[in-house]
């Protein structure tokens, strides 16, 4: 069984990581979203918690049976091992995100060359699409309902508003 793990934050998930998630479990019989909850302790200061980026992932996905959504935390290398992922999904929208994913690519290779890290560019649709822009938006009172699913929209609302 080919196993692949998307990482990251998503805070909140998007349209295009939802492309991206949809796209890859396309390719590997498994796809493992892992929301990564180091972003809790960080400076990065997400706006859900890890349990509400795991269950909006999970709604986000749920017509996708060979994908599953998991917490982690430490090096991805290692969270691969344990899981028995082959693969690293990284997506990209522009060159700038190649040349941040291409580090990250080198180094973790360094630190575990049985893991290979494929690079999957957005669907032009949702090149433009950051979690960091759609949150700003959002806890501005803008509409991002095109910009994410149905259901990170209404959360996105909900947290704005406990914001004001």
């Amino acid at each position: 069984m080919t196993v692949a793990i998307f990482p990251g934050t998503f805070d909140p998930i998007t349209n295009g990581h939802v492309d991206v998630a949809i796209r890859a479990a396309r390719l590997f019989d498994k796809v493992i979203i892992g929301i990564n909850d180091a972003g809790d302790r960080s400076s990065k200061q997400p706006l859900f918690t890890a349990d509400e980026r795991v269950v909006l992932a999970s709604e986000a996905l749920v017509h996708a049976s060979n994908i599953v959504v998991d917490r982690w935390d430490g090096l991805l290398v290692e969270y691969a091992h344990r899981v028995g992922a082959q693969a690293i999904i990284r997506g990209l929208r522009a060159v700038s995100d190649f040349e941040y994913e291409l580090g990250m690519a080198h180094v973790n290779h360094t630190l575990n060359d049985a893991v290979e890290t494929v690079f999957l560019m957005t669907s032009s649709a949702y090149s433009f699409i950051h979690a960091n822009l759609i949150r700003e938006v959002a806890l501005l009172g803008g509409d991002v309902s095109g910009l994410v699913p149905p259901h990170v929209s209404r959360a996105l609302r909900e947290k704005a508003a406990a914001h004001r």
